[in-house]
């Protein structure tokens, strides 16, 4: 890996740059605007965005406006909770197109699992969901799909498609190795991606990050993302900071030793509640 551009292989050939540049919680607008423009100044090309960020019409006017050819940029979106199901989760797929103003993605994920707790018949709504997927990847609509928060009991009720997930976008960061997902996945040769790399900015002042980055010459955020990288998954950092959006991709330079990466590794969560998909009112 030497910068940014440099890329994972997906299980169907695919490239995907290995840093992808995150906008959940970025406001529609000008902010979600300027941050993509300048995350494509800066070297980006993968773009991750969601239905329910509200953010992709924006998105979409920026990656337009950067000048770079539409192949140019790998460009992400999930279905929300509320479009589960085959008609309305190919509704939702066509309204992010039409936000984001473009004729196909990279990447289309189910952003949640539905869970025994909200639906009894949650086994047949993810994989109606997924059917969908399936149908909108063999036309070409999509490049590649796959899934977002699925553990291994969600990723079971999917073994029997016709086409497995290529991607698995899961909260990973120090303290939340989900190593039984990230198992999973390998066995089933589906990358993870990470999103809050840097537990959504709660770890950036943690005394071991700390005196770890320090000994880099590094920040806190770098450490983090490039621990990401060392594990073989895709970060998904976020910010809104010039300064920020270019620092994250300052992560090339330096590698994290095999001491360091254990340290980092036997760190406890200190980021609230892990994700819990199967206990959520969402």
């Amino acid at each position: 890996m030497e910068n940014v551009r440099s890329t994972y292989t997906l299980k169907n050939g695919l490239e995907v740059p290995v840093v992808g540049f995150g906008t959940w919680k970025t406001p529609d607008g000008d902010d979600a605007y300027n941050a993509v423009l300048e995350a494509l100044k800066v070297g980006y090309r993968h773009i991750d965005t969601a239905a329910v960020y509200g953010n992709e019409e924006s998105v979409g006017k920026a990656i337009k406006d950067s000048g770079l050819a539409r192949e140019e940029v790998f460009v992400t979106s999930k279905v929300w909770n509320t479009e589960r199901g085959y008609d309305k989760t190919m509704a939702a797929f066509e309204a992010s197109l039409e936000k984001l103003g473009m004729d196909y993605l990279d990447l289309y994920l189910i952003h949640w699992p539905a869970i025994e707790m909200q639906n009894e018949d949650w086994i047949e709504l993810n994989k109606e969901s997924w059917r969908a997927l399936m149908e909108l990847y063999k036309g070409g609509r999509v490049k590649s799909i796959g899934v977002s928060n699925f553990q291994k009991k969600h990723m079971e009720a999917l073994r029997d498609a016709e086409i497995l997930p290529m991607v698995n976008q899961i909260e990973f960061h120090p303290g939340w190795l989900q190593e039984e997902s990230r198992a999973l996945c390998k066995e089933l040769g589906i990358l993870v991606e990470a999103y809050s790399p840097n537990g959504n900015g709660k770890l950036l002042n943690d005394d071991t990050l700390l005196k770890i980055a320090e000994k880099y010459g590094k920040s806190v955020a770098q450490i983090c993302i490039r621990w990401t990288l060392q594990h073989g998954t895709l970060p998904l950092p976020k910010s809104v900071t010039p300064q920020y959006i270019k620092e994250n991709t300052e992560v090339f330079d330096f590698e994290i030793s095999d001491e360091d990466m254990k340290t980092i590794d036997e760190m406890e969560y200190l980021v609230g509640v892990p994700t819990d998909p199967d206990n959520r009112d969402f």
